[in-house]
């Protein structure tokens, strides 16, 4: 492993971290803001901004986000994002502990079996560690961000008023926001801020944006602690998948590997099915 590689998994470490608590701070911020209205994008936008607390929460998403960047940019995107998401465990910890959210028992499974089946994710792809893996074919990347752009709008417009759904749509929009990124970031030393002008900048910005508020949304009407890590696993799970397809990351050597890693997703999958959010009333504004 390359000390380049080495220093963006510390980054994805970090990112784990920071992207818990800025998550559980937007919780609390979207709870005591007026409903999100999804119709009204910019309206509803500005009234989440209104919250000091979700901005607090913004903020450290924010940072977390550019340390995520600089993951993104110096390891494979497949191993940068298994690490950020094994840091899912933290979750339930930081959440019980910190900022004193009850955590049932079925949620404290549930968290554990999704980031033992990333972190297997994660065992598996020590082939990947040579290099950032950042070269693309644009027809590849096109299609992948569309189907997942796509999906994420598919799943928001046919199930619009449930959490688990909206918590996984917001997801799909951030793994195409991540994949933008590793794909940009292939470009920084012969464009520098140039790749500001990039229409894959564009991409970046309007996923992020979008997923972030169809996620306030589904802060508003689910638990934290179920609603963020379907979040994260949707997230994670399709922005790694996007190394072996979009990125030409090698697969594992070896049958055992290989079915290690798809143990692992299934695992993920079901620990997901096992941590349903409980459905709220809408917040009357």
């Amino acid at each position: 492993m390359s000390v380049s590689v080495a220093v963006g998994l510390i980054l994805a470490l970090l990112t784990a971290f920071g992207s818990v608590a800025g998550f559980l701070y937007k919780f609390r911020g979207a709870r005591s803001a007026p409903q999100v209205e999804l119709r009204r994008p910019i309206h509803s936008t500005i009234l989440l901004f209104r919250s000091p607390v979700y901005l607090l929460g913004i903020a450290i998403g924010l940072s977390s986000w550019l340390v995520h960047v600089g993951a993104l940019a110096l390891a494979p995107i497949s191993l940068a994002q298994a690490t950020v998401a094994g840091g899912l465990v933290l979750l339930t910890v930081v959440a019980d502990q910190l900022f004193g959210i009850e955590v049932t028992r079925r949620e404290w499974i549930g968290v554990t079996l999704m980031a033992a089946g990333l972190a297997a994710l994660a065992a598996t792809l020590d082939g990947d560690a040579r290099s950032a893996h950042s070269h693309y074919a644009v027809g590849t990347l096109t299609v992948f961000l569309l189907a997942t752009a796509g999906g994420g709008l598919l799943v928001t417009v046919l199930f619009s008023r449930r959490a688990s759904a909206l918590a996984v749509a917001a997801g799909l929009y951030w793994a195409a926001s991540d994949t933008s990124i590793k794909a940009l970031s292939g470009h920084l030393s012969a464009l520098g801020a140039g790749v500001l002008l990039q229409p894959l900048a564009l991409v970046i910005f309007l996923a992020s944006m979008v997923g972030l508020l169809i996620s306030a949304r589904s802060l508003q009407l689910g638990e934290a602690v179920p609603i963020i890590a379907l979040t994260s696993v949707a997230a994670n799970l399709t922005t790694i998948a996007a190394g072996p397809i979009v990125f030409r990351e090698p697969l594992p050597a070896g049958q055992a590997a290989l079915v290690v890693r798809l143990l692992a997703f299934t695992l993920v999958i079901v620990a997901a099915a096992l941590t349903p959010p409980p459905m709220r009333t809408p917040i009357e504004t």
